[in-house]
């Protein structure tokens, strides 16, 4: 009976130790990674209007 009391609260100890650690972000940290993320949609658009500009002139 020891030795499953024992294991069942080492099992409870491993697993609030491995939720505990989860990296939890400010609302701040999440507004920068939205900006990032925009911006770097705006970046990969930017690069793919210039890649049809550049196969357009060179079609004519």
């Amino acid at each position: 009976m020891k030795k499953v009391i024992t294991s069942f609260a080492a099992l409870c100890l491993v697993i609030a130790t491995t939720i505990s650690c989860r990296e939890k972000k400010t609302t701040g940290e999440k507004i920068e990674d939205a900006v990032e993320e925009v911006g770097d949609a705006v970046e990969e658009g930017a690069e793919e209007v210039k890649d049809a500009v550049e196969d357009a002139t060179d079609d004519n």
